[in-house]
């Protein structure tokens, strides 16, 4: 049994994660700085503290006592709130930080850091038809805008904190996770959600009309929780030193998701497009060869198959609360 610190576990990916790690039999410290009360997920069985990891002092009496570290902590959501909230997303880099020189203080033996693939050239994303983002793909360096030079800067604090203190880092470059548990409104929510949503909300309200960002042609590709919670215990306990892709290579446009979700309820909406909303890059996806090289495995839960889950999680959420 080993004690593990989950930072950001009240979020989305990090309650999946510390039900994983405590099933396993390991004593899970679940910390994020919003209320239990908003947390997504509350595991009885986890010693769950209230801290906000931006402060260096929170950092270092989260991870007292503990042998593992991993960070999922950060002020982030879909495109709405990142193009709207550059700043926020950048003061992050304080949790980052801070969990690593405590990390380095405490005699933590492994840490691991949820990066994004908003740490991507942003000339590398301008066609909807993306052969896949490699990991060399982040250089020269032109990542997103606030959230995703936050990231990369992170990911670079994790390289020098190897290199220069022996703390052994392993870094993952997440691609767009979705599934149950997660936000399906209120700002933060990200595509597959948000569409499941706009898609029930016609069901239950007997709307038929359903507003898309964009022109609906921009790519994405969607990993389900299930295969990122994997993948992230398979990276933590690699031998991977590089920052690696950790995502579907199952490429989508937006409208197509939105047909997977239709299909899934069996109800159809009329389209409206609004070109001025956040609409991010005009098109990403996950190369995985890399991952499928060093761990002979990769991401492959399919879409359609996450997305029904993901639905019908929802639709459970907002009929109780209709």
């Amino acid at each position: 049994m080993k004690r593990i610190l989950v930072a950001g576990g009240g979020g989305f990916i990090g309650g999946h994660l510390a039900r994983k790690l405590t099933d396993m039999g390991h004593f899970v410290r679940v910390v994020d700085k919003k209320p239990i009360t908003q947390w997504y997920q509350v595991h009885g069985d986890c010693e769950n503290l209230v801290l906000d990891l931006n402060d260096k002092a929170n950092c270092y009496t989260a991870a007292n006592g503990f042998n593992e570290i991993f960070n999922l902590a950060a002020d982030m959501g879909g495109m709405g709130f990142i193009e709207n909230n550059k700043a926020e997303c950048m003061l992050s880099v304080l949790i980052n930080t801070h969990l690593l020189m405590a990390a380095r203080d405490l005699g933590i033996t492994r840490f691991f850091y949820a990066s994004s693939a908003c740490v991507y050239n942003g000339d590398k994303q301008t066609d909807t038809d993306n052969p896949g983002l490699k990991e060399e793909d982040a250089y020269p360096a032109m990542a997103e805008d606030g959230y995703g030079w936050e990231k990369l800067f992170s990911e670079r604090m994790c390289r020098h904190f190897m290199e220069d203190f022996g703390l052994t880092c392993r870094v993952a470059r997440f691609h767009n996770v979705y599934g149950p548990f997660g936000t399906y409104d209120g700002g933060r929510e990200k595509a597959p959600a948000a569409m499941a949503r706009k898609v029930i909300d016609g069901e239950l309200f007997g709307k038929d009309e359903i507003v898309i960002w964009g022109d609906g042609e921009q790519t994405r590709s969607f990993m389900y929780i299930s295969d990122c919670i994997e993948g992230i215990l398979k990276i933590m306990y690699s031998d991977i030193l590089e920052p690696i892709n950790l995502g579907s290579d199952e490429m989508v446009s937006i409208n197509q998701l939105v047909d997977i979700v239709e299909d899934i309820a069996g109800y159809k909406l009329s389209r409206t497009y609004d070109l001025d909303a956040p609409k991010g890059v005009r098109g990403r996806n996950s190369d995985n060869d890399l991952i499928k090289e060093y761990l002979n495995w990769a991401p492959a839960y399919p879409l359609a198959d996450g997305m029904k889950k993901t639905y019908d999680w929802i639709k459970e959420q907002m009929i109780a609360k209709k």
